[in-house]
């Protein structure tokens, strides 16, 4: 009986307001029409047909090119095509970033505009490229939290001695030979208004990095992460990055600065937020994670004051003068281990971060790299000088130094082949360089294709070593 009382109610309650709607509307209609005729009254003007389908397609025009739809097609065209070329790239073997780089590289201006400029300026018209530049920081911010919270402080006090030896080591081979080559590279392609030193010091940086979280992938990948071999290539990793972002901020910190006294100013402001996150927030930290650990505060709330702590050391960094990365690295450093919801964090964050903000930083990284600059073969020689400085100084510091500190040849090449990978840590750091004007087009694609062609090289390199230097199954030894 309720049914149906509802039922009759709800068609009457249609019936009665909908023929009431109707009936408004076609008040409305004459209201219109005798507007329109007082104005063609009086300007003499006499009604026109309309054009319906005119009207439709001028407007879905219009829609398309609103600034919302087409961020929303970016999107779903870059975080596609990333997929797929991560997903072709790990079946030969090679790490998902590489596909993802490739990617952008195919969507922007050295591909896709070359082959479909039409379509290229569709999808990715200049006035839009901002909104990808800035969604993809924050993808990066988040990015390089977690890779600061997967630093195990414990594990690098075990290793310390010989992983602060090999990490420093393959820093400064690069490092040294990286300004060498800037000195080269100085009068030709860097912009008119950046030193020598704020170009070579950032070429040095540049040369150093490795992509720590690639290495870590990869040595999962072939199980080797429980092996001294993956505790130490890790451990040195970590260190090398820690200690190459340091070194990052300083070049930012003087390629900001302009004089002396300035740099003298930006170093101390950056000692003291340094000196403020380790000897009060990380404390306050622990006993936050203390009081997690006994239920006495809610998950959201810790997540909420997590959060704020990253937007705001981020802040803190990027009004210093040394980017807001290094501000997002440090909290991650910082986080303490004791937080046992710590993975929950991390595991939601990579799933934003990875898999739809940061494809949009490689299309962005892509659209900047326009390999058809170097259009000379001199310019591909200078290319190959590049990429050989950034082998030598990285594979060739990191293994010398791994076997005086104790380690087989094997696992001593293995070291310096896993070191020189690069990944997106490198991009990272480019586009910094790119966005301070310290590096012009021409070296910025250059660089690019280095940190491509090194950790494309990582997989097969290791596959190498190891089929030349098989290990004695009855001794365990190199043969």
């Amino acid at each position: 009986m309720k049914k149906k009382q509802g039922l009759l109610f709800y068609f009457t309650t249609i019936v009665i307001f909908g023929g009431a709607m109707y009936w408004i509307v076609q008040k409305g209609n004459l209201l219109q029409k005798e507007r329109l005729g007082s104005l063609n009254n009086e300007t003499g003007n006499l009604s026109q047909p309309v054009d319906y389908f005119r009207l439709f397609t001028d407007s879905f025009h219009a829609n398309l090119n609103q600034p919302l739809a087409i961020l929303l097609l970016q999107i779903i065209v870059i975080v596609a095509s990333a997929r797929m070329m991560g997903y072709v790239f790990r079946k030969i073997g090679q790490p998902a970033v590489i596909g993802e780089i490739i990617a952008g590289i195919v969507l922007g201006p050295s591909i896709l505009g070359l082959v479909l400029p039409s379509v290229n300026h569709f999808i990715f018209p200049v006035a839009s490229l901002v909104n990808i530049q800035f969604l993809s920081q924050i993808g990066l911010i988040l990015f390089m939290y977690v890779i600061g919270m997967e630093l195990e402080v414990s594990a690098i006090r075990k290793q310390a001695f010989g992983a602060i030896i090999v990490s420093h080591t393959s820093i400064i081979f690069p490092f040294a030979l990286g300004m060498g080559l800037a000195y080269f590279l100085y009068d030709q392609f860097a912009p008119a208004n950046i030193s020598f030193l704020a170009f070579s010091l950032f070429m040095g940086v540049a040369m150093s990095i490795t992509a720590f979280p690639v290495l870590a992938r990869i040595l999962q990948e072939k199980d080797l992460t429980k092996t001294s071999l993956g505790t130490m290539a890790i451990t040195s990793a970590a260190i090398g990055d820690l200690t190459a972002w340091f070194l990052l901020a300083a070049v930012i910190a003087i390629v900001k600065a302009g004089s002396s006294i300035s740099i003298l100013y930006s170093l101390g402001l950056t000692l003291l937020y340094v000196s403020v996150m380790f000897l009060v927030v990380k404390p306050l930290l622990h006993k936050l994670g203390t009081i997690y650990a006994h239920h006495e505060i809610k998950r959201k709330t810790v997540i909420a004051v997590i959060f704020m702590l990253l937007l705001l050391s981020s802040y803190a960094t990027e009004v210093i003068g040394i980017h807001a990365l290094f501000g997002a690295f440090l909290v991650g450093v910082i986080m303490p281990s004791s937080l046992n919801f710590r993975k929950i964090v991390t595991d939601k964050i990579e799933d934003v971060s990875i898999v739809l903000l940061l494809p949009l930083f490689f299309v962005f990284n892509g659209l900047r790299t326009q390999i058809g600059l170097l259009n000379e073969p001199h310019l591909w020689v200078i290319c190959g000088w590049v990429v050989l400085v950034a082998v030598v100084g990285k594979f060739g510091g990191s293994a010398i130094s791994a076997r005086i500190v104790g380690q087989s040849w094997k696992d001593s090449l293995s070291i310096g082949v896993l070191m020189n990978t690069r990944g997106l840590m490198e991009l990272i750091i480019l586009n910094i360089g790119y966005d301070l004007g310290i590096l012009s087009p021409e070296i910025f694609t250059m660089m690019v294709l280095m940190a491509i062609i090194t950790t494309f090289m990582t997989g097969p390199a290791l596959d190498l070593i190891n089929w030349l230097m098989k290990e004695n199954p009855v001794s365990g030894t190199n043969p």
